[in-house]
């Protein structure tokens, strides 16, 4: 099993950028493909980004590709979420999912998520 626990989230204004963490717990985090999801309210939660096992493969969701960048630190255990060129309809409460199945952008495919973290992007 892993555990999750995202960090790095809060305010940033229009234009800004922010850096999310998500550290796992346990010694098998290279087995793991991993994922960025975010749900809005009154949203469905989706995939904005998903690495695979090695970080040779990613996945991003059309509304942000080329500003937000995901990457993984085997080593440090933690996967990252690079979100630059913030736009207030990034606003959403932001989680990291483990698979240790093949990445993916399908939710149901993730057995292990983290609590989530808020990112509040002001206009």
């Amino acid at each position: 099993q892993v555990q999750l626990v995202e960090s790095g989230g809060g305010l940033v204004q229009a234009g800004g950028s922010l850096r999310l963490s998500c550290a796992a717990s346990g010694r098998t985090f290279s087995t793991y493909a991993m994922g960025w999801f975010r749900q809005a309210p009154g949203k469905e939660r989706e995939c904005v980004a998903a690495l695979s096992r090695s970080g040779d493969s990613t996945y991003y969701a059309d509304s942000v590709k080329g500003r937000f960048t995901i990457s993984r630190d085997n080593a440090k255990n933690t996967v990252y979420l690079q979100m630059n060129s913030a736009k207030p309809e990034d606003t959403a409460v932001y989680y990291c999912a483990a698979t240790s199945s093949q990445f993916s952008y399908y939710a149901w495919r993730y057995g292990y998520w983290g609590q989530g973290t808020q990112v509040t992007v002001s206009s």
